[in-house]
């Protein structure tokens, strides 16, 4: 893994801009933890906790040590149980309180979805409605076996947002799809992975030690050549038409051109591990 550190689950290292009590952002090496902080209600999560989101991630891209982001949440309960419900009375009582919540939800979501750095949910226990969005958002999804998963919206009356809607599809399909919003009900780890919701499925012992392991491939790695790839796969997704295939290219030009891209070469006609500085 070169010169990259990896973090403990209890990450040391320093609180990053935008860190609240429910919500924290900690920088520790190549790693940057953002971890949902509500264990008494199994990390539901509430509005102050969504709009802290994107200053957290933004902090996150601007710490150049940083290479992998993981997602996970306190308590060893839940990755996130969905939004707070106790406050939907004063958060989401009209239409306008309505819209003004999907904002902020939705700023957070984005801000995880288009991250520019790679990163990784670390699910333990329920990972539910506003929880399985997020872990959506992230690009792995790595599950203990006693995580459960679903979508309660039908349950609730909630009209699912089109966004999240998409990027479902685009895991399981739409048959699949159909089902876990027309049932509303929950899916054990095992099913989860058997219809591509989430990348793996350990053991409750082994998770903190795979999620490391994958950390510290991805930390060793071009931080450009991951970058020209995240951004390649997000958009081959896409329709046609709404692909920003430029843009792919030009990431694809900077790492061809990068110093790191010289470094690959020369280690492996070295035969040594590469050191990459992600310039």
């Amino acid at each position: 893994m070169g010169e990259h550190i990896i973090s403990p689950v209890r990450p040391g290292g320093h609180a990053v801009d935008g860190t609240i009590d429910k919500l924290i952002g900690h920088a520790d090496g190549a790693i940057g933890w953002l971890i949902f902080n509500n264990p008494a209600r199994r990390n539901a999560v509430s509005l102050d906790m969504w709009a802290a989101v994107p200053t957290i991630m933004s902090a996150f891209h601007e710490d150049p040590a940083i290479k992998v982001i993981i997602l996970t949440g306190a308590g060893g309960k839940a990755f996130v149980s969905g939004a707070d419900i106790s406050e939907f009375e004063k958060t989401r009582s009209s239409a306008e309180s309505n819209d003004e919540y999907r904002q902020i939800s939705g700023r957070a979501g984005a801000a995880i979805a288009q991250s520019a750095k790679p990163t990784i949910a670390m699910i333990r226990g329920a990972c539910i409605g506003g929880g399985l969005a997020t872990a959506m958002n992230c690009d792995l999804r790595i599950a203990s076996e006693g995580s459960r998963f679903g979508v309660p919206a039908a349950r609730l009356g909630i009209g699912y947002p089109f966004a999240g809607i998409l990027r479902l599809v685009s895991l399981v399909g739409p048959a699949h799809a159909k089902a876990i919003m027309f049932t509303a009900r929950h899916y054990s780890a095992f099913e989860a992975q058997s219809i591509g919701l989430i990348n793996e499925m350990v053991s409750e012992e082994s998770l903190e030690q795979r999620i490391l392991e994958l950390a510290g491939m991805i930390a060793a790695n071009a931080p450009l050549s991951i970058a020209a790839s995240k951004l390649a796969i997000d958009e081959a997704v896409k329709d046609p038409g709404d692909r920003n295939v430029a843009a792919v290219g030009e990431a694809v030009s900077r790492a061809m051109g990068s110093n790191d891209f010289k470094e690959g070469r020369r280690a492996f006609m070295e035969k040594r591990p590469p050191l990459f500085s992600g310039s």
